[in-house]
């Protein structure tokens, strides 16, 4: 029996098993039940039992995945973050980072809009809760942008510009995303060049320091 090449063996520590992507599957599941009822009815007025209801769930099940019923939506706001963190691992050297973002968006290897996040998203700045969970979503992303920066310039993630230059790019990804799903709320589906030109607009201004 041949053994598996290296390359192999690294490809097949590296994807997810399939009880991890049905787990996965699964709370994204919850999470889009989980915007559809809080739009249609009302935070305050949903309940975990109404999520896992409509999702086809138990509610303990629904519990074992989500503390509470507004965590329920973390995935949906989190993909867009991974995605982006992610694409940062392959940013050529050659290319600044407001081009190589926005780029990338263009391109489609970014996620396009999806109508259940944007409809999340203008939904935080009314719903504490909701916006504490968005807001804990960009936290976390915090030290995945701020290593990828510190590999970018060899210093150090504890260095106070790294991490400042960090929370500048993670606060311009946040503004872009809100000032996006603001902008393009009456359209039914606005392109990934508007979402890339909302993305530069944000990026561009953090990128010009501040002039106060």
């Amino acid at each position: 029996m041949r053994e598996a090449a290296p390359a192999d063996r690294a490809t097949t520590a590296a994807r997810p098993s399939l009880s991890e992507r049905r787990k996965e599957a699964l709370r994204l599941d919850i999470a889009r039940e989980a915007v559809r009822l809080f739009v249609s009815q009302g935070v305050t007025s949903t309940t975990g039992d109404q999520i896992a209801e409509a999702v086809g769930v138990s509610t303990r099940t629904l519990w074992r995945h989500f503390p509470t019923k507004e965590s329920c939506v973390r995935p949906l706001l989190t993909a867009g973050l991974d995605a982006a963190t992610d694409q940062l691992r392959h940013w050529p050297p050659e290319t600044g980072l407001l081009d190589f973002l926005t780029r990338s968006c263009r391109h489609g290897t970014l996620p396009s809009a999806d109508p259940a996040v944007l409809d999340l998203i203008r939904m935080t700045p009314t719903e504490p809760a909701l916006r504490a969970v968005w807001l804990q979503a960009h936290d976390d992303a915090l030290p995945v942008l701020t290593e990828v920066l510190a590999r970018r310039s060899g210093g150090s993630a504890d260095d106070l510009r790294v991490k400042v230059h960090a929370a500048t790019v993670n606060g311009a990804l946040r503004a872009a995303a809100e000032d996006f799903a603001v902008r393009f709320a009456d359209e039914a589906r606005a392109s990934e060049e508007d979402l890339a030109a909302c993305l530069h607009a944000a990026l561009h201004a953090a990128s010009e320091g501040l002039p106060y």
